[in-house]
């Protein structure tokens, strides 16, 4: 009798893994969706805002509008999805926000159109923090590194294939044409989350302002948090900014900016998953991540002095390669030390958070282009990487004492969740 109840536990075991795993695959599904929608134009955003006859300054505006509403949006979503105990609204959320920023792209040639489509972009983004703690639920807590690096590769994949097709088929279909192909996309994902189950979360009270204010106070998080926004401003006034004006600039053809994209994509992708582990064996956290920044900055600061698409694409290699090893160090140090339970609200206050150098990066890097030409942008965001090197230099000594402290009380290392980055997109 105990052996056949026995067998009988390890076969609902076993049904209880194919279904997770036939879970984790559909929603994979999903998430690829839902980043092709989303960035199927980002190439193309910032030249196609020059196209409809605005100035830098209203170029900058369009693309740190995106930014400005994760600040805004970011926690009370992660907070909503942690209090209502609920995740598959929230997805739903993303993608008929994803879906409603490429309508309104398609609403009108001003860019006040184009304004309001990348705010609405900006909510889609804010949900992201939902589906990576929804993601991790499918995974025992143990194995959450498994988890997320299945989500990055998802994502990078995803953000790849948009972005490299997306030049070509402005060249040969035209400017609308990605906003009409992201719309279809996302509605396509929106049918599929209609068979997502919802996850059964295990019944506890739900998170307080006080508990929030015991999260944001942690000084870990709020310094890595910190060297993230500046993190962000180089990254969104570069590749997901001004990169491909300054292409265009220098004579390349919008079919060709899928090159650049790639030349971006790659190293960084490899940097993410062996390069932190691998230079934080021989650097240390801190020396890693001032490797990072100040390599960051020297390859900004080199943008605007290349003649040739190919010497560009050069330094979007090294760009690509020093911050991907940025960012696995700093989301995992963010994550460290903090209960499941208050999870997405922690991860909810530090992405609202680095949404600052999404959205001021860009913006300030605007007006300098207006003043300065396209190399006052890549100035300012070469002497953001400057500024975060030298604070890794004062901070990372006392987050890595921390940290240590924390793996001997069995606590999430940094190097263990390195393959959180991805989380962070947006």
């Amino acid at each position: 009798m105990a052996a056949a109840e026995g067998i009988e536990g390890v076969v609902k075991a076993a049904e209880a893994q194919g279904t997770k795993g036939s879970s984790r695959l559909y929603f994979l599904v999903i998430v690829f969706m839902f980043w092709f929608s989303s960035y199927i134009y980002v190439p193309v955003l910032s030249p196609y805002v020059e196209h409809l006859g605005a100035s830098y300054v209203m170029v900058g505006a369009v693309l740190g509008i995106y930014g400005l509403m994760q600040i805004l949006f970011r926690l009370p979503i992660g907070m909503g999805s942690d209090v209502l105990n609920r995740r598959r609204p929230f997805i739903y959320l993303g993608l008929i926000a994803s879906g409603a920023s490429c309508l309104l792209f398609l609403a009108g040639a001003h860019p006040g159109w184009a304004l309001a489509a990348r705010a609405v972009s900006g909510i889609a983004a804010s949900a992201w923090v939902v589906y990576s703690v929804m993601f991790a639920g499918y995974f025992p807590k143990e194995e959450a590194g498994r988890a997320m690096g299945m989500l990055q590769f998802t994502t990078v994949i995803a953000q790849l294939a948009s972005m490299m097709i997306s030049g070509y088929i402005v060249e040969h279909f035209g400017w609308n044409t990605p906003f009409i192909i992201g719309g279809i996309v996302a509605v396509a994902a929106m049918l599929l989350v209609i068979r997502l189950p919802e996850q059964q979360l295990e019944k506890r009270t739900a998170i307080k302002l006080k508990d929030l204010a015991g999260v944001v106070k942690e000084p870990l998080l709020v310094k890595v948090s910190l060297l993230s926004v500046l993190a962000h401003c180089v990254l969104f006034i570069t590749m997901f900014g001004y990169t491909p004006n300054q292409a265009l600039y220098i004579g390349a053809s919008k079919g060709s900016l899928g090159w650049l994209t790639l030349a971006f994509m790659l190293p960084h992708a490899i940097a993410t998953l062996y390069g932190a582990r691998l230079f934080g064996r021989w650097l240390g956290d801190r020396g890693t991540l001032m490797l990072g920044f100040a390599g960051s900055a020297v390859f900004t600061l080199l943008i605007p002095s290349m003649p040739t698409l190919a010497a560009l694409c050069v330094t979007q290699i090294g760009n690509g390669f020093m911050q991907g090893l940025i960012f696995p160090l700093l989301l995992g140090k963010s994550v460290s030390g903090v209960a499941p339970f208050k999870r997405a609200t922690a991860m909810g206050f530090y992405q609202a958070v680095y949404a600052i150098g999404m959205s001021g990066g860009p913006f300030v890097a605007g007006w300098m282009s207006a003043a300065y030409g396209l190399r006052g942008g890549f100035w300012l965001g070469a002497m953001a990487a400057v500024l975060a090197a030298v604070l890794s230099w004062f901070w990372i000594r006392e987050a890595g004492a921390a940290g240590g402290r924390s793996k001997k009380s069995g606590s999430c290392r940094a190097g263990d969740v390195r393959l959180l980055v991805f989380c962070r997109k947006g």
